[in-house]
């Protein structure tokens, strides 16, 4: 008898892939074989990046589809890629699921697609194969996502997504607000690519439908106020390497690991770690206060600094400061995130709040600065600091810039206060609980896993 065989379908972005990625590793490992399925173009950044054979099960196949973007082409115009994607994908991904179906004795018995890829329910509904959608982001992000046409009805937005003014609603007491300017789709590029996404969210929601199943990577000790109002969603986070004593996989960067060496040489709860994820650009003013407030903090710091994270990056540092801070601070291109928020010399994550990023740190029990960026950010950004309370925000000035002063002032404010990493601490004890010891993640992903042998 042959092994049951699912695909796996990630939105193209590196806070998508992960934890998608965590899921096919996790159904590996209890026998299921995956195809996961990477656009070419990321297909080929996460070969590269790839360290260790061993990172991914041997049960899971890698393989792409195009996306419809020539290569020279910005795959951070989210508008432009969107539309590339629903134009050309369908037809793609249709065609590789005969092409296996044709070749291998395990056929794909079911589909796992990002919720963003409302498409590809679709094409699984057509082709008679079981669905089950994926939410990477907050369950927040959702309940807002699916009270969209409400919003319209309600004179919050417009028919194309766009605020009709500057207001916070909350969707639930029991959940954070949200400010109308920083809807996930309203913060995205222009007032076109806005529409494009505000459209692609009714298209998703409408496919959502179709879904067998709908899986997130949170948890009810978590979002419990959004849960209640989803409660066909599935709570199966959090969705961490280190929960199957493995390393994570799927990353669009190899990873400097001489940064843990440099962690082991710290003193603990010592390190300001600094990460903004796969998207974030600064401009050289932005960027250079940035580099003055970790120098003004005295303290040891990770800087992750990716090569585009601002123009020309090695004329981009103020002058002078790598010899200033080399014998405390330590910059990277990409780090082994997982990895260097369980390391106890992290002090604190002054982080872009991506759901990724904050679940990590939850889960390691780390405080948070918070520096959105876009997307759904701002909202996790409510998350830590308003509801969890785990974390302060960094406030930009009149030009609209965080100041060296600021991130001094903050990262002492959190640092010094231990009612910041004692709350941290609690939360990581309850949110860690669910998937251990028949918790309710745990048990959440069993009767998945159940659902998706029995075919």
């Amino acid at each position: 008898m042959g092994k049951t065989h699912v695909l796996a379908i990630p939105y193209p972005a590196q806070g998508h892939v992960i934890p998608l990625m965590e899921v096919a590793q996790c159904l590996a490992e209890n026998g299921i074989k995956v195809t996961f399925v990477n656009t070419d173009f990321n297909h080929n950044r996460i070969e590269k990046a790839l360290q260790q054979k061993g990172d991914i099960n041997e049960l899971i196949n890698l393989v792409s589809i195009a996306d419809g973007l020539e290569l020279w082409e910005d795959r951070n115009d989210l508008g432009k890629l969107t539309e590339a994607m629903i134009k050309l994908m369908p037809e793609k991904l249709e065609t590789l699921i005969e092409t296996i179906n044709g070749t291998v004795s395990d056929k794909i018995v079911c589909i796992i697609t990002d919720y963003g890829l409302g498409w590809a329910l679709e094409v699984a509904k057509k082709m008679e194969i079981r669905r089950a959608a994926f939410l990477p982001a907050s369950v927040a992000l959702l309940t807002l996502a699916i009270n969209v046409l409400k919003l319209v009805d309600d004179g919050i937005i417009d028919s194309a997504g766009i605020p009709l003014k500057k207001q916070v609603i909350q969707l639930s007491p029991d959940m954070p607000e949200m400010n109308t300017e920083n809807f996930a789709w309203t913060c995205i590029g222009d007032v076109t690519t806005q529409k494009i996404l505000f459209q692609s969210i009714l298209q998703n929601n409408k496919a959502a439908k179709l879904a067998d199943w709908l899986i997130c990577n949170s948890s009810y000790e978590l979002e419990p106020g959004a849960l209640n109002l989803v409660p066909n969603c599935l709570p199966i986070g959090p969705l961490l390497a280190s929960n199957r004593v493995g390393n994570s996989a799927g990353y669009f960067w190899p990873h400097d690991s001489s940064c843990l060496e440099w962690l082991d040489r710290q003193l603990s709860n010592s390190v300001i770690y600094v990460a903004f994820g796969s998207f974030t650009i600064f401009d050289q003013t932005q960027f250079q206060e940035l580099a003055f407030g970790l120098e003004l903090t005295n303290r040891p710091f990770l800087w992750v600094v990716r090569q585009d994270i601002t123009h020309d990056i090695d004329q981009s540092y103020p002058k002078g400061f790598k010899e200033r801070v080399k014998n405390r601070g330590k910059m990277v291109s990409w780090a082994p995130q997982q990895r260097v928020l369980s390391h106890p010399s992290v002090a604190c994550f002054m982080s872009h709040c991506g759901w990724n990023s904050t679940i990590e740190g939850i889960s390691n029990g780390v405080p948070f600065l918070c520096w959105p960026y876009f997307a759904d950010q701002f909202l996790n950004q409510s998350y830590i600091c308003d509801h969890w309370a785990i974390g302060l925000d960094l406030n930009k000035d009149e030009s609209g810039i965080i100041t060296q002063e600021e991130i001094r002032n903050k990262v002492e404010h959190l640092v010094n206060d231990r009612n910041y990493k004692t709350r941290a601490l609690n939360l990581q004890a309850k949110t860690m609980s669910s998937v251990t010891g028949g918790g309710s993640s745990q048990k959440n992903f069993s009767n998945f896993l159940d659902w998706i042998k029995d075919n």
